[in-house]
């Protein structure tokens, strides 16, 4: 169904995993007892806005956490419902995962009321699957679901990271330094940006296995439970991406310092050699009288030689002395 003025999509649930679809009209004159239904609202329309605020009947609080620009994860039960709200992976095109996107529920008994601005891929799953009947039951069925594809594709976005930590820490013999310094960077501000989502988000589930409403059953909870548990994987698994990243710096700064120490040893040498050659060199080059040979056909040719000889002394000398 086209967006219709704010409305995303809205489904009447039969109970048995479809719904109906069902737009602005159904919506405004749905009640309690007509079946649970989902309304999936575009929170930047006017139209959506108003309806929040003056036809939902939600707590003014709620409205307030639901429309604010800027909000964390956090979930606040309110009598017998939920207000919560969870971030995912921004997988749009052009987007950064990183970049999070999130999505914000008022969740009770008999409905779910979700605002987005941009795209949740997550929300697009449910719609899916009530279309073919394989969709939640029920809201508290709905809450597991939207968690839990969120979780999965989190999930992935953070095994590529983890894949990417690894292939970096290879390529440090091999890679050129300022292409892995900048891989090296981009990694980091990746793990960065998601672990600081993923705590508020990782304190969020563990407290809804846990929040007193009547319609989170005990097999609801314990799969809150194993999302819980996941999103705790993922932050374990983000701040050993970030230490991993560090050492593989450590390593490659390491490997830097030592070719630059090389290269500044080779030119100690190349130096040292010429040192003495120069000065004699030098000494040869002043333009004054009494220069011995200056009137001598072969004092050219004797010069070389005797400065070749010089430097095969010397090279002679270092390596005896192990310095090559």
């Amino acid at each position: 169904m086209k967006q219709q003025h704010g409305l995303i999509h809205a489904f009447v649930l039969d109970g048995h995993g479809g719904g109906r679809q069902i737009g602005w009209d159904e919506v405004r004159s749905w009640k309690p007892g007509d079946g649970a239904i989902w309304v999936h609202l575009d929170r930047t329309v006017r139209t959506s806005q108003k309806w929040l605020q003056s036809q939902a009947h939600l707590d003014p609080l709620v409205c307030e956490a639901l429309l604010q620009e800027e909000t964390r994860p956090r979930s606040l039960p309110i009598n017998e419902g939920l207000l919560v709200i969870l971030r995912g992976v921004n997988l749009n095109p052009g987007a950064d995962p990183e970049d999070m996107v999130s999505i914000r529920m008022w969740i009770d008994a008999e409905r779910v009321i979700s605002l987005r601005r941009y795209r949740v891929m997550a929300a697009d799953d449910l719609r899916k699957q009530l279309v073919v009947g394989t969709g939640p039951t029920s809201p508290g069925d709905f809450l597991v679901r939207i968690a839990d594809r969120l979780m999965d594709r989190m999930g992935a976005v953070i095994a590529d990271i983890e894949d990417q930590a690894d292939d970096l820490e290879e390529k440090v013999v091999t890679a050129q330094s300022h292409e892995l310094r900048s891989a090296l960077s981009d990694l980091r501000r990746q793990a960065i940006g998601l672990r600081r989502h993923i705590g508020p988000q990782r304190d969020v589930m563990s407290r809804l296995q846990s929040e007193q409403v009547s319609w989170l059953t005990p097999s609801l909870r314990a799969q809150l439970r194993e999302i819980a548990d996941r999103v705790m994987r993922y932050a374990e698994d983000l701040d050993a991406v970030r230490e991993h990243a560090a050492v593989t710096h450590e390593e490659l700064t390491s490997r830097l310092s030592e070719q630059m120490n090389k290269n500044m040893y080779v030119l100690s040498l190349v130096a040292a050699v010429f040192l003495p050659l120069g000065l004699l060199t030098g000494l040869l080059g002043i333009n004054v009288g009494g220069i011995p040979g200056a009137e001598y056909h072969w004092s050219f040719l004797i010069v070389c030689v005797g400065l070749g000889v010089l430097a095969t002394i010397q090279i002679i000398l270092f390596r005896h002395m192990r310095w090559f």
